[in-house]
């Protein structure tokens, strides 16, 4: 097991530690939800949802959560204005667990963030995500808004490697400082299978150089693989999605996006396994210093 020799920072968020050394706290797991085509949701542009499985949905993680004493978030996903605002207001009615604001437009997201400062949720807000080409109007919103904690996405077209990861999120920081972000949660960026090494390689350099929360939304890999189904079968999905969550883990990634939010019952007892064995290993100082 890992221990970094840089100060590892812990960031508290609505409840919700994220950070430090490997072992040192469970893994924070992040469902998704609400996003395109989920079948909870009754219609994408007015966010109208079967309210009563949506609810199912988000305790199930919860009732995961408890089991493991591993921490939740949501991963809230919008398309429009309207719908965000909707979502919210469910998520805010439902549970007490800290939420990322996420969608495909910037428009939709910064919509997101005032209404969750308007309905005073903002400490509970986590805006997901900025990456370099973020428009100024979204640092903009956050400082207004009070939102203290963002997903920082080490995302450069046309370059993937490890140490562009690294540069990106160095840059990102500076700029994110400057908006009132204090609680950055540092994504070094999953698009596909050969990515998830690479992101994993860089989350080791930025814990090591940086110390901050670092993490990564591995079900990329899964959900952007053509003809897993096909050549496996249905049932390789779900195995082929723990795998992919867990190897981040296992190199003590503070966080991970996993997916959609059915898909707890999975991941949930997989992430626990790793994480009580490591616990043992932490206690009986059996770690190689990095």
């Amino acid at each position: 097991m890992f221990k970094f020799k840089t100060e590892q920072k812990i960031f508290d968020i609505a409840g919700v530690k994220v950070g430090g050394q490997p072992g040192e706290r469970p893994t924070v797991l992040i469902g998704s939800i609400f996003y395109h085509g989920h079948k909870v949701v009754a219609d994408e542009k007015t966010g109208k949802l079967h309210r009563e499985k949506a609810e199912e949905l988000i305790k199930l993680q919860e009732d995961f959560s408890n089991k493991t004493g591993i921490p939740c978030m949501l991963d809230v996903v919008g398309s429009t204005k309207e719908a965000i605002k909707a979502f919210i207001d469910f998520v805010i009615d439902v549970t007490e667990m800290p939420f990322l604001i996420d969608s495909p437009s910037f428009e939709v997201k910064v919509a997101g963030l005032k209404h969750a400062s308007e309905v005073g949720a903002e400490k509970r807000v986590i805006y997901n995500s900025l990456i370099p080409e973020s428009k100024p109007e979204e640092f903009e919103a956050l400082k207004e808004y009070g939102v203290k904690s963002a997903i920082l996405l080490a995302y450069e077209k046309g370059n993937m490697t490890g140490e562009a990861r690294v540069k990106v999120l160095k840059e990102l920081l500076s700029k994110a400082e400057k908006a009132g972000i204090t609680k950055p949660l540092l994504d070094t960026f999953v698009i596909d299978i050969p990515s998830l090494s690479m992101a994993c390689k860089a989350m080791l350099d930025i814990k090591k150089e940086l110390g901050l929360p670092t993490g990564c939304g591995a079900h990329n890999a899964i959900s952007t693989w053509v003809g897993l189904k096909q050549r496996f079968g249905d049932e390789a999905v779900n195995s082929c999605a723990v795998a992919v969550n867990i190897a981040p883990i296992v190199l003590g990634a503070d966080f991970i996006l996993y997916g959609p939010i059915q898909d707890c019952k999975y991941v949930f007892p997989a992430v626990h396994a790793i994480n009580t064995s490591y616990k043992y290993l932490s206690k009986m100082g059996e770690r190689v210093e990095f």
